[in-house]
């Protein structure tokens, strides 16, 4: 017990020049639009963006089926935003109390199964509503095609999501202090 104060090590500091406050600068992280998942939400983003910039152009109002198509692409489009600026910017890293890697596999597979219904709905709506060699038409098809392509993208984002999610031979707190993607 003698020896106790010779083997602690203190060291004092005093609060920072201006008022003590800590000013934090937010500064993007490159590495993270380098990784899978950062090049999967860009994608996402990209082939989102014109599936309902596509469906926008045409008369869709008049049909409901393109009016799910448009909540599905446009509301997924705009979360799918959210999580990649939380992530660019690490602020992800700030919310330690969420379980980040959960979050984005139930997101993912949510986004999956909600294009799923998406393109469904617009490929089988395509000559009900345009006739063949039109514009809306092509562009209802075009819509179709990359809806396709988005739930193929958020499938396997929902893949990559749910190997962050098990830890791939770590543990769930070192995977969430990770950041979770790689």
């Amino acid at each position: 017990m003698a020896e106790f104060p010779s083997k602690v090590n203190t060291r004092t500091s005093s609060p920072a020049q201006g008022g003590g406050a800590v000013v934090s600068t937010l500064s993007p992280d490159l590495g993270f639009v380098r990784s899978s998942l950062g090049a999967l939400m860009l994608l996402q983003l990209v082939l989102g963006l014109l599936v309902w910039a596509l469906i926008a152009d045409t008369p869709y109002h008049l049909y409901p089926s393109y009016g799910w198509v448009m909540f599905v692409a446009v509301f997924l489009w705009l979360v799918t935003i959210i999580f990649f600026v939380l992530y660019l910017f690490q602020l992800h890293l700030k919310l330690y109390m969420v379980p980040w890697p959960l979050v984005l596999m139930v997101f993912n597979v949510g986004a999956t199964v909600l294009y799923i219904t998406a393109f469904i709905t617009c490929s089988a709506s395509v000559e009900l509503t345009s006739l063949k060699g039109t514009r809306p038409y092509n562009q209802r098809a075009a819509a179709s095609f990359f809806s396709c392509l988005v739930m193929i993208a958020y499938g396997v984002s929902a893949f990559f999501s749910f190997q962050a999610w098990r830890g791939a031979g770590s543990n769930a707190a070192t995977s969430q202090m990770a950041g979770g993607y790689s």
